[in-house]
């Protein structure tokens, strides 16, 4: 059977966006209600709540608003360029501060209840993601948002600037199903099993909807046709640009 081309075509984009953002959303939802229900809610005090806002904020931030951050060049596809840049880094940089309060809550809760830091495969692979996201918006933001680097600098490092950014989404979400195991397993050892279940059932939803929400985010950022088309005006104008950035224009000595 013949599979309709507008389900694949620009005309499908909304839906897929739209259903990456119903994921994404549950998914922040999810681990609200999972930390605020069956752990105490959240608080700043040293206290297992403190806890709880480390895996509601890793969520948020490296999850659910990289993978928009990831997206806006699909979602504004018809935008300013510039425009969109400056969209692109904003919500990454706000991924990042709220990472960063994510961080300081686990590393603080640690600190005061006597608990080594940095023990797990998951706090390993989850700061090492952290790290690299980093280092990956600073590039980012030097490369492309500020005029200083050359075109042919920005057209070696963008095939890798797009590929880490999937990358890095992909390690984020597995560290986060790490982190989701080393939790039931944590709870499992001060729990009865028929106590423990529901806590299991919603942590393993929010896992496999975790694990959809990436696979839609790469998915609407690789297809082809969701690309954003050329913009011959806006090419020309950042050719002569860096052609005067570079000192190579007609009136250069």
């Amino acid at each position: 059977m013949e599979i309709p081309r507008s389900w694949g075509g620009v005309c499908s984009l909304p839906w897929y966006v739209g259903g990456s953002q119903v994921l994404g959303v549950a998914c922040v939802v999810i681990t609200g209600v999972w930390m605020g229900h069956f752990y105490g809610g959240y608080a700043w005090n040293g206290s297992g709540q403190q806890f709880n806002v480390h895996p509601l904020c890793m969520v948020l931030g490296m999850v659910f608003l990289y993978g928009d951050g990831v997206l806006v060049y699909r979602v504004f596809r018809n935008e300013s360029k510039r425009s969109v840049k400056i969209l692109h880094a904003l919500i990454h940089m706000m991924a990042l501060v709220i990472s960063i309060v994510g961080l300081v809550a686990v590393f603080d809760y640690h600190n005061k209840a006597n608990i080594p830091n940095m023990y797990s495969l998951h706090s390993w692979c989850g700061m090492l993601t952290f790290v690299l996201y980093f280092l990956q918006w600073l590039l980012g933001l030097g490369l492309f948002l500020f005029p200083w680097a050359s075109t042919v600098l920005r057209s070696w490092y963008l095939p890798l600037h797009v590929f880490f950014g999937l990358v890095l989404l992909a390690m984020a979400v597995g560290s986060s199903l790490m982190g989701i195991t080393e939790k039931l397993l944590f709870s499992q050892s001060s729990s009865s099993s028929s106590t423990l279940a529901p806590e299991a059932a919603l942590a393993n939803v929010l896992g496999l909807l975790l694990v959809c929400f990436a696979v839609l985010v790469g998915f609407v950022v690789t297809k082809e046709e969701f690309r954003r088309p050329p913009n011959p005006e806006e090419e020309a104008l950042s050719v002569h640009f860096n052609t005067l950035n570079d000192g190579s224009g007609p009136s250069s000595p």
